[in-house]
């Protein structure tokens, strides 16, 4: 299974082919071929006879329409002769749903499973869990709408840590976290990558080139983290202080996370 740690996808809506090679030149880690909710439902045919992988270099990925809807079928038809680097699933509930697409997807195409119901959340560890499941991706939003609740840090928190949880408890790489729906606010983009990275978040969504920046530099530590952790690594070993607080191995494991990211970026 080809390795899914992404940080930053950009969306591109399957019905404009004629956009999908500037997405992939706005530079973002992965492109996400959107056969869902971007599209319109005269359009979905034609989203699906556009697909293409051969615009860019780095990993394409294509969102089919849930399972139960007149497209379904017709996607993962379009998707197996493909072959993207992964699928990702709307609306994924269900560990046996999933069995049966990637019969019909074929070997070796990985699943991104979109956590956006109910369902899905209470379900996330047996999902994470399935061997063609390569990463889980939240689908905030439509939580939210699903839920009754605002599309707020506080009313989603249970839900991010549930991913975190899920995620690190079948070894797969830290979830892809929901869109910022503001794309004029870098600023806003920036925090709520930072905010989802302080919770183990290890990439997100992006609906639009000019996103993309803003989240990278979010999951970037920033100096005063890097200056942190060089302090804590030349600390000596054993039990030690750093600014007044107890530096033990833990410790030393998230600042030499920290330094390792910052090397990853340079």
């Amino acid at each position: 299974m080809q390795p899914l740690d992404f940080t930053v996808p950009l969306f591109v809506p399957g019905h404009r082919p004629e956009r999908f090679a500037k997405a992939a030149a706005a530079g973002p880690d992965a492109v996400i071929i959107d056969l869902e909710d971007a599209v319109p439902a005269d359009l979905k045919r034609d989203a699906q006879a556009a697909l293409r992988t051969d615009f860019c270099e780095s990993p394409v990925l294509v969102r089919i329409n849930a399972a139960g809807t007149p497209w379904h079928a017709g996607d993962l038809a379009a998707a197996a002769r493909l072959r993207p680097a992964a699928v990702m699933l709307p609306k994924a509930e269900d560990p046996a749903l999933i069995s049966i697409i990637v019969a019909d997807l074929g070997p070796g195409i990985p699943i991104l499973a979109l956590i956006e119901t109910a369902r899905g959340l209470a379900a996330a560890r047996d999902i994470a869990a399935h061997p063609a499941v390569g990463r889980l991706v939240f689908g905030s939003v439509d939580l939210c709408a699903d839920l009754g609740m605002a599309h707020v840090r506080e009313a989603l928190l249970f839900a991010r840590c549930e991913l975190v949880l899920a995620s690190r408890l079948a070894g797969l790489p830290a979830p892809i976290d929901g869109v910022t729906t503001n794309i004029e606010d870098a600023a806003a983009a920036t925090s709520d990558a930072r905010y989802a990275r302080s919770l183990g978040f290890g990439g997100k969504l992006s609906i639009h080139p000019r996103q993309i920046a803003p989240i990278r530099a979010g999951f970037l530590p920033d100096a005063e983290e890097v200056a942190w952790a060089y302090r804590v690594l030349a600390s000596g070993d054993g039990a030690t202080t750093v600014d007044g607080a107890m530096v033990d191995e833990p410790v030393r494991i998230r600042a030499r996370s920290i330094l390792a990211r910052q090397a990853r970026a340079s």
